[in-house]
């Protein structure tokens, strides 16, 4: 089995649930009790963000690309990035990166084909929510994509950066975000909801009231590098 690499601390609280995650799955595939070996490298998440927000992508890349051959030289043979957001920059981090890297949003589509949806919502940070990364790869297979409204997205982005991220889940949050997706899934019609942010699994783990599928992404990206790993 290849040794798995994970860019972590984008942010900390989904890295740790990304490796509890990982030795779950694998011990699902393999119940003799064994562990994959996983390198991460806990990078800066302000460091990131604060080349995203001046739109200096390029810079990302850069960022990106020494991390990843950080974990190539301890000896990481395939990887991930432990967050959606980054994946601004994937296309061009894939390219230049020393050891294949698994995409959260082609995982994602595959998931959505798989179950059948053909319209489906989005959650995560201001940059993934106003991004092209995910629109891009959905609508090559045909799969309509909507994302809440400015202020919703104002919302989530704020509570993302200001509690999520820092492992702050609260209840009223819980409920906003809940009725955000009860509303995209009355008046826009979709069918599922992509939890676009790797925090967002940890703070809505019920989707029965909101009545659409959640997208755990978290969730579909290690089975995704798992299959990689084994292949």
């Amino acid at each position: 089995m290849k040794i798995i690499g994970i860019i972590g601390g984008i942010g900390p609280e989904s890295t740790i649930d990304y490796y509890r995650q990982l030795l779950a799955a694998h011990r699902e595939r393999t119940p003799d009790g064994s562990a994959p070996a996983v390198l991460i490298n806990s990078i800066d998440l302000n460091k990131m963000l604060g080349m995203i927000a001046a739109g200096k992508h390029t810079q990302v890349t850069d960022y990106l690309v020494t991390e990843v051959e950080r974990l190539a030289r301890a000896g990481a043979q395939c990887g991930l990035l432990a967050a959606n957001t980054p994946h601004i920059a994937f296309r061009e981090l894939a390219g230049r990166a020393p050891i294949p890297l698994v995409s959260i949003v082609e995982a994602t589509c595959a998931r959505i084909k798989t179950m059948g949806l053909r319209k489906v919502g989005l959650l995560g940070t201001r940059f993934t929510m106003q991004g092209r990364f995910y629109p891009d790869v959905l609508s090559r297979e045909g799969i309509m994509l909507a994302v809440p409204a400015p202020d919703e997205q104002e919302y989530i982005h704020d509570k993302y950066m200001n509690e999520l991220v820092l492992g702050t889940f609260l209840p009223t949050t819980r409920e906003r975000l809940l009725a955000i997706a009860a509303r995209m899934a009355k008046q826009d019609s979709i069918q599922g909801l992509i939890l676009g942010g790797t925090e967002l699994p940890l703070i809505l783990t019920d989707s029965s009231s909101a009545g659409i599928a959640f997208l755990n992404t978290t969730e579909i990206h290690v089975k995704a590098i798992l299959t990689e790993a084994m292949a």
